[in-house]
């Protein structure tokens, strides 16, 4: 016999999905103000610095389309 979650284990799971997409967040915003450094301090624009940075930006846009729903 299947037995159903009980019903305090999907409030549980909607904070887990909004804290992993929210460590996303912050992960991706350090890695464009990693890669957006690198770009500016060798004084001159890198062509693989600036495509790293361009691709960084795609993955985070894409990041914040994922954002979980609220479930009522």
């Amino acid at each position: 016999m299947e037995s159903k979650p009980s019903a305090h284990f999907y409030p549980f799971l909607g904070n887990l999905k909004q804290g992993i997409w929210f460590l996303g967040v912050s992960c991706w915003v350090f890695g464009i103000t990693d890669r957006s450094i690198a770009l500016l301090s060798d004084g001159y624009l890198s062509p693989v610095d600036f495509a790293q940075l361009v691709v960084a930006c795609f993955f985070f846009v894409s990041w914040l389309f994922l954002k979980p729903t609220q479930r009522v």
